[in-house]
């Protein structure tokens, strides 16, 4: 009797359910998915494009889905992994069905990511993962093809001949010192080329003091040639570079705004633009997936393309950035 009456309960409730579900759906309210984005800094411009991406995102997929979408920014304003494993905690705490983040340091942040999965949280990475997380995906720059590219390039500047230098941002972050690591391996291809003597400079990503780094390491040792950028920071203020344009080759990360004025310049050759924009698209685009449709992709990693931008082509990449500010702006 008793098992009879739990069952008349069930489908009591089941059947009230159905009829909210109905009376909802009759009175157009439109479901909401709150996904968290987590950059590692304000600070840096290529995080503020992500945050961009992912606010388009947000609007031309959720609209697909029938969907709204609430994008909730927890990014720090300077880089702190610790802050970002309390976003991530607060963020799963409070209902996020998703969470979008750039890992400062995976070993840091990949117990917060496993206790967000754990509680219900889907997960992605961009630009830096945490590869032993339970993130479902990972969407980022090819670091070995990167670092390649970047050898490449800055020999070729170079006459394949001089003494080089590296900027490298955070020294715990995984995408970093896989380029780092590849240029390193590279560079052992030109016999007349070699890496200073502590020619690698870690440094706070913020772009003033990137850029104090660099003019100190190049007043300090003028035998430097050419410098590799492995991310774009001394670039993302005015004036960053010190000396005439040409007197030191520079192949750099990114193509934002900032740094095309650079590349006109002439202090800059060649840039290796990364899909900053994307990060934020894509990672909406796949936790959308993931948390509507159970969908994940074939693979774990997926690479986002590179462009090589030089002053030949750098008003059309130009382009792209009014194209994805305008639709930014436009779905504020």
């Amino acid at each position: 009797m008793k098992y009879g009456l739990a069952l008349l309960i069930c489908l009591l409730l089941l059947s009230c359910g159905r009829i909210i579900a109905q009376d909802a759906n009759k009175s157009g309210e439109v479901k909401k998915i709150t996904l968290g984005v987590i950059g590692k800094s304000q600070s840096n411009p290529v995080f503020m494009a992500a945050y961009a991406g992912a606010r388009v995102a947000a609007k031309e997929i959720g609209a697909k889905y029938g969907v709204e979408v609430i994008i909730d920014w927890q990014t720090p304003k300077t880089e702190n992994p610790q802050e970002q494993a309390r976003s991530v905690d607060q963020l799963s705490r409070s209902g996020a069905a998703g969470i979008a983040i750039a890992c400062s340091d995976a070993k840091i942040l990949t117990p917060w990511i496993n206790k967000a999965v754990d509680q219900g949280a889907q997960v992605v990475c961009f630009d830096s993962d945490a590869p032993k997380s339970k993130r479902f995906a990972y969407y980022g720059t090819d670091d070995v093809e990167f670092g390649q590219m970047m050898m490449k390039e800055l020999a070729q500047e170079m006459n394949k001949s001089g003494v080089i230098a590296m900027i490298a941002g955070n020294k715990n972050a995984l995408n970093l010192q896989r380029r780092v690591r590849t240029i390193t391996e590279e560079l052992k291809k030109y016999p007349s080329m070699k890496l200073l003597a502590n020619g690698v400079y870690y440094h706070d990503e913020i772009p003033e003091k990137a850029a104090s780094v660099v003019a100190r390491a190049q007043k300090e040792n003028p035998q430097i040639g050419g410098w590799a950028f492995v991310g774009g920071w001394p670039l993302f203020t005015k004036n960053g570079i010190k000396w005439a344009p040409g007197q030191v080759k520079i192949v750099a990360c990114d193509a934002l705004p900032d740094e095309l004025e650079y590349l006109n310049s002439g202090h800059v050759h060649v840039l290796l633009a990364q899909g900053c924009f994307s990060w934020g698209y894509k990672s909406v685009e796949l936790l959308l997936n993931k948390i509507l449709n159970n969908q994940s992709p074939k693979q774990e990693f997926i690479a986002a393309p590179l462009a090589r931008v030089t002053k030949e082509n750098y008003e059309e990449w130009s382009l792209n950035w009014r194209k994805w500010l305008l639709k930014d702006a436009v779905n504020r």
